[in-house]
């Protein structure tokens, strides 16, 4: 089977086009053949590896996303058969193989029944973003730990980067649950797709008091908070999150930050790190089920209609989806790797 690996750290040059035997499912394992693989920042940042380019112990798959067709299913497994569609998530955390290759072998929790009617584009971009987004809004102090509509009815949320992968997601699912949504873009053209994938309203930070706008959307400031950037958002979100209101951080531009402990101690507000390979099974299995229920409600759509621009490579091409994703690109990198 064709297969992209790598057998060293480093830029994308690393990435190599293989034929390798295909893959076999083992107990509570199923073999999934890849239709399409997403690709997240995640994927690259593994690749290039933060300790500079080293030797591996031995060669690696890139890609935590995918979708496509289960077509071997492990002794053990329950709920999946071969011919169930389904997307994957999680796929290289904790194993050497992802989803860029024609067959990929994961633990059956991984793979999902993707609903009648979604897309393989749309299975392939859920994974890190929506999971991402969905424990995001659901660690406020009162709730809600599941999503459903009408689980955040009364509550305003604040998305920060609304036109990124994660941001997007956060907005169709706030939405999706009731909430009212704000969020912070830098571009008209941002702002666009912000508000076609489902945010009420869009602030742009670069122009005028952006505090200043979102007090006046929320007069009583933001309950829940999807921070993009806290270390340059800090002093933004501090003047306009809600007394016992929470912040969910999942990424950052930096190591370093000052905050101002008075304001925050003030505000009990609640601070919560969010990295989709530390925060257990029992909340990845209920962002399984919710993320899973949403697509299947038309909710978490992709494209430019809905504010997620997708812009598609051949897997030979995978270096390339690698490079795109690591320069910025806006929406969503996909890989096809094979008809099913």
């Amino acid at each position: 089977m064709r297969s992209i690996q790598y057998s060293r750290t480093g830029d994308s040059s690393v990435l190599q086009l293989v034929e390798r035997d295909e893959p076999h499912a083992g107990p509570g394992q199923v073999r999934v053949r890849i239709a399409v693989s997403g690709v997240n920042p995640t994927d690259w940042k593994r690749r290039a590896a933060q300790t500079g380019p080293a030797e591996l112990a031995e060669p690696i798959i890139p890609n935590q996303d995918g979708a496509g067709v289960v077509d071997e299913v492990g002794d053990g497994v329950t709920g999946l058969a071969a011919g169930d569609r389904v997307w994957l998530f999680l796929a290289q955390h904790e194993s050497p193989d992802g989803t860029a290759q024609e067959f990929a072998v994961v633990e059956a929790w991984k793979a999902a029944k993707l609903p009648d009617g979604v897309s393989f584009d749309v299975g392939a971009s859920l994974g890190v973003p929506a999971m991402t987004a969905h424990r995001a809004l659901t660690v406020h102090e009162d709730g809600p730990l599941r999503l459903a509509p009408g689980a955040l009815d009364g509550r305003t949320v604040l998305v920060t980067g609304g036109a990124g992968a994660v941001g997007h997601a956060a907005i169709q699912l706030a939405r999706w649950a009731g909430a009212t949504v704000i969020t912070t873009i830098s571009s008209d053209a941002k702002g666009a797709l912000a508000t076609a994938a489902g945010a009420h309203h869009a602030v742009d930070y670069t122009q005028g008091d952006p505090a200043a706008a979102i007090r006046e959307l929320a007069p009583d400031g933001v309950d829940i908070v999807v921070d993009v950037d806290f270390i340059r958002n800090v002093g933004l979100i501090a003047k306009v999150v809600s007394t016992r209101g929470s912040v969910a951080i999942y990424a950052n531009s930096g190591a370093d930050i000052v905050m101002p402990i008075r304001d925050w101690m003030g505000l009990n507000a609640r601070l919560q790190f969010v990295l989709l390979y530390t925060v257990g099974d029992e909340a990845l299995r209920a962002g399984v089920e919710d993320v899973t229920a949403a697509a299947a409600a038309g909710a978490l759509e992709v494209g430019d209609a809905t504010g997620l621009p997708l812009t598609r490579f051949a897997l030979d091409d995978t270096a390339a989806a690698h490079d795109a994703v690591e320069g910025g690109i806006v929406g969503k990198v996909l890989i096809d790797v094979a008809e099913v």
